[in-house]
């Protein structure tokens, strides 16, 4: 190194190239150990698979070993891009590399020669400054194209060092800004080379109880709770690993957008999933009225839900006659409640305790049988004995008259059923408003709002697990038959080979086969399929699973019933809300984390909040925020950290799909140009053009190339979305269409969702504030 003097432009440029080499081939040497890693990841894998029949317990380890390596080789895979971003340099002489995952030297010691971006020793590397270096004398940025090096960014932390590398950053912002005026890919990328110290405090927050993050547009609250995501794995990979983490979004195109961050991360086991999604075997793709999604979000239709099964579970009226042995048996109200009422002491669900209701009304009717068949006429006494009672029961019990009334009485009831029925006739259990809110047929699709009811009628009705059990045993006889076959056939085979032998063979009896060592039952273990789903990928399948730690994206748009669902699903409370209540925008939301929170944890919770708009220009945000200041004048929106000197506009027009045409052809880049850049170099990226939904068939007619829908492909240049499909995203370009259609909460978020540039289209009249703001 040279150090002190000054640096011809010659000598300057043969020094920077020096760097970058050594850095490279750095780079080079853990790119190798990655690729030798997967080759060897890839061979254990297969040669597990390869294995054939073996013990059980040789199978359990196996399987074990193939779920390791294969989320092993899914996090080799991931990380290929930008693996290694960052170096720090201790006062003490040593260094340590930064990057996605760990990796270590394939020597005795296992030498660490790439430090996790999780690890306590690379914290530094976000929280180092010049007043608290951290033992830093300097922090290197890495930047780079795939596998190769591009660019060395270093910050002097250890003012008294005089050494330098010619790749100095005096502001130590370069890198951050340039992530920030980057053009978007139509993915979110991870931030791990460029978190931010109030950031990097909450991704590293402890792992108990629930976190609210709160924070405006462009805070980088959702790359936050991403990030977090990937340092609880890291921090409690045992626990989290076997227990899954759950991310939830807003809407699909929200998920798709996130999708890459956290196998960027290295970490695959992960559910992401909408509220629309978290009842197994029911997608929502229906759309309720706002007023409807507010009627099913409200609280106490926990309680409608509630009542409606208890009314499921009738009295007779006025009696039920049974034909039962050529006689009549009467079950009227009075019986038939006194079994209803011992049925319901036992708190049970619905259909679980349909078997004690079952049990309760075949003791009544054999009551009824033994007093009239068994009764003394002298004395009154009951003449038969414990096996004449059982043996009246079990007659009973294969009546099928029985069974009917039962069914009559408390029927088996699925969530769907009783969902569908309620919302087919809401009548007596609603208001006549909300009645007619949410009345619908029975076949509709489901919404999302239905989903936490269909879920809080399955924890009201449970599941009676006899059949299931009882189609278990069926298939595991069948099983052990099929097996019993086999050893018959290999039994036989060995019969028909001695016989064919000749006498006094020595070896004939020694022969052992597979009939010989094992039995059918045994046999058919070995044969049984292993499960080698994920941990995320059971706990899809399974309601009732409890996952290690959810998170929870646009939390304050969460109507009171998803938070219920939402609780079961995490019985430890152990959470990571993000939202901003200024966005609140849905109808049935709760917005105020207090109300979120109260009934589950009461006070318990941490709050935290990110000020800094990482997004946003200063521009745009002053835009936006003045429609937020027109409805509550003390509201402050999150400081941006840049300007672009680009001004949004707007304009009014007599045709609004001719103009906004135009406007796109204005806003997106020339398809002859090679790069992203164009009018002064600023990047044209990819445009949004955020429209009430009852003008997107008319927009779309006119926009050639334009992708549209509930799932909207965002890496296309230009997508059509409405603004609530375009919460928690990010654009280079924004078109807003007719902003007075929109309410103050949805056209706030739909003005800051832009990175570079604004604009507005509009016929009539602008809202008054967004004219203030445009002038």
């Amino acid at each position: 190194m040279r150090a002190g003097a000054e640096l011809s432009n010659a000598d300057n440029a043969e020094f920077q190239d020096d760097e970058l080499r050594r850095e490279q081939e750095f780079i080079d040497g853990l790119y190798a150990r990655v690729d030798a890693l997967r080759g060897d990841t890839e061979d254990s894998v297969t040669d597990a698979l390869a294995q054939g029949d073996t013990p059980m317990q040789a199978r359990l380890e196996r399987d074990i070993l193939v779920a390791e390596r294969s989320g092993l080789l899914a996090a080799l895979n991931a990380v290929d891009g930008s693996l290694c971003f960052g170096r720090i340099d201790l006062t003490s002489g040593a260094s340590h590399h930064i990057g996605r995952i760990g990796l270590r030297a394939d020597d005795t010691e296992r030498t660490p020669i790439l430090i996790d971006w999780r690890a306590d020793v690379a914290r530094p590397f976000y929280l180092a400054t010049g007043h608290t270096p951290m033992g830093l004398r300097r922090r290197r940025h890495i930047a780079s194209e795939g596998r190769r090096v591009t660019s060395l960014h270093d910050e002097i932390l250890d003012l008294g060092d005089r050494e330098r590398t010619g790749h100095e950053d005096p502001s130590g912002d370069a890198v951050l800004l340039a992530a920030l005026n980057s053009a978007r890919t139509g993915r979110m990328s991870d931030i791990v080379q460029t978190i931010q110290a109030d950031q990097d405090r909450i991704i590293r927050a402890p792992h108990r109880g629930v976190l609210v993050v709160e924070g405006g547009p462009g805070t980088g609250k959702t790359a936050v709770a991403l990030h977090r995501a990937a340092y609880l794995l890291y921090e409690h990979r045992e626990l989290l690993a076997r227990r899954a983490v759950l991310i939830v979004g807003p809407n699909p195109a929200f998920l798709g957008y996130i999708g890459e961050v956290l196998p960027s991360l290295g970490e695959t086991g992960v559910l992401l999933s909408t509220v629309g999604e978290l009842f197994p075997g029911v997608k929502a793709t229906a759309t309720d009225t706002p007023e409807a999604a507010a009627v099913k979000g409200r609280a106490d239709m926990a309680d409608v839900l509630a009542a409606l099964v208890r009314d499921r579970q009738a009295l007779p009226d006025p009696v039920i006659a049974i034909e039962h042995d050529r006689e009549v048996l009467m079950l009227d109200e009075g019986l038939v409640n006194v079994a209803r009422e011992r049925t319901r002491a036992a708190k049970l669900p619905h259909n679980v305790a349909r078997e004690h209701f079952e049990g309760h009304v075949l003791n009544t009717l054999t009551d009824l049988v033994a007093e009239r068949i068994g009764t003394d006429p002298y004395d009154g006494t009951n003449l038969l004995d414990a096996s004449d009672i059982t043996q009246i029961r079990d007659e009973l019990a294969e009546n099928p008259e029985v069974w009917s009334a039962i069914d009559q009485l408390w029927p088996r009831i699925t969530p769907q059923r009783l969902v569908a029925d309620f919302l087919a006739d809401p009548e007596g259990y609603v208001s006549d408003e909300d009645a007619a809110a949410i009345r619908r047929p029975v076949t509709r699709a489901w919404t999302t709002a239905d989903v936490p009811l269909l879920d809080e009628a399955a924890e009201l009705l449970g599941e009676d697990g006899r059949s299931a059990r009882a189609a278990a045993e069926r298939q595991r006889a069948e099983q052990v038959l099929y097996a019993q076959g086999v050893l018959d056939v290999s039994y036989a085979s060995r019969t028909y080979e001695f016989e064919d032998k000749e006498d006094g063979d020595p070896d004939a009896s020694e022969v052992l086969s597979a009939h010989d060592i094992i039995d059918a039952e045994r046999f058919a273990e070995r044969h049984e399929e292993a499960d080698h789903r994920s941990a995320a990928d059971r706990a899809a399948a399974d309601r009732t699973w409890a996952f290690g730690h959810i998170i929870v994206d646009e939390a304050q748009e969460l109507s009171p019933m998803a938070w219920r669902l939402l609780m079961r699903r995490c019985p430890t409370r152990s959470m990571t809300l993000v939202g901003d209540p200024a966005q609140t925008a849905e109808a049935a939301g709760v917005g105020s984390w207090e109300r979120i929170l109260a009934p589950y944890v009461e006070d318990r919770w941490e709050h935290t909040r990110l000020g800094v708009n990482y997004r946003t220009p200063a521009e745009i945000m002053d835009v936006a925020a003045s429609v937020v200041r027109a409805v509550n004048p003390g509201f402050r929106p999150p400081s941006s950290v840049r300007s672009t000197g680009v001004r949004p506009w707007a304009r009014a027009t007599d045709d609004l799909p001719a103009a906004v045409a135009e406007a796109v052809k204005e806003m997106t880049p020339s398809p002859k140009l090679s790069t992203s850049l164009e009018q002064g170099g600023a990047p044209m990226g990819r445009l949004a053009v955020i429209a009430p939904r009852a003008l997107h068939r008319s927009l779309a007619a006119r926009l050639d190339g334009v992708t549209a829908g509930a799932e909207p492909d965002l890496t296309r240049s230009v997508v059509l979305l409405d603004a609530r499909q375009s919460k928690g995203l990010e654009f280079d370009s924004v078109l807003v269409v007719e902003p007075g259609r929109c309410g103050t909460s949805d056209l706030y978020v739909a003005l800051s969702r832009a990175t570079q540039r604004l604009g507005v289209l509009y016929t009539g009249d602008l809202p008054k504030p967004l004219a203030d703001a445009l002038a």
